[in-house]
């Protein structure tokens, strides 16, 4: 889930590649997986299509452990908003979904209305919480 990445993890960030133009989007899915090199386009094993992928600096560590480096992906499924704009996410958004916008090498980016689907609920407004616009 995006709001689990731990900001150390994208500390050795260098590069957002996008595979589609990503500013056409609601959201993107992002997901960090574990992958065996530092710079090259990731192997994709979910159903849906790799949108976009981090690249890490050549001072990035591998894990002990493995061998391998922790790097962001974007990506969305069949069934996300822009295929399926009535569908499941006609409103709202997946856990793991940010504004394509709002990301940065080193940033994790987050939710705004647009990539939620519209301007916030009642409920939102009641308890106070506004996403940002952007």
């Amino acid at each position: 889930m995006s709001a689990l990445i731990d900001p150390e993890d994208l500390a050795h960030e260098e590069t957002l590649v996008w595979l589609e133009d990503a500013t056409e989007l609601d959201y993107v899915r992002q997901t960090l997986d574990r992958v065996s090199s530092r710079r090259r386009k990731p192997p994709y094993h979910r159903d849906g299509r790799l949108i976009g992928y981090a690249t890490l600096t050549p001072t990035a560590k591998p894990s002990r452990a493995s061998g391998t480096y922790l790097r962001r992906v974007f990506w969305l499924a069949p069934h996300d908003r822009d295929q399926d704009p009535t569908g499941l996410y006609s409103t709202g958004a997946p856990s793991e979904a940010i504004d394509p916008r709002t990301l940065k090498p080193t940033v994790k980016g987050y939710k705004t209305e647009r990539s939620e689907g519209g301007p916030a609920s009642d409920a939102m407004r009641e308890m106070g919480i506004e996403l940002p616009r952007v």
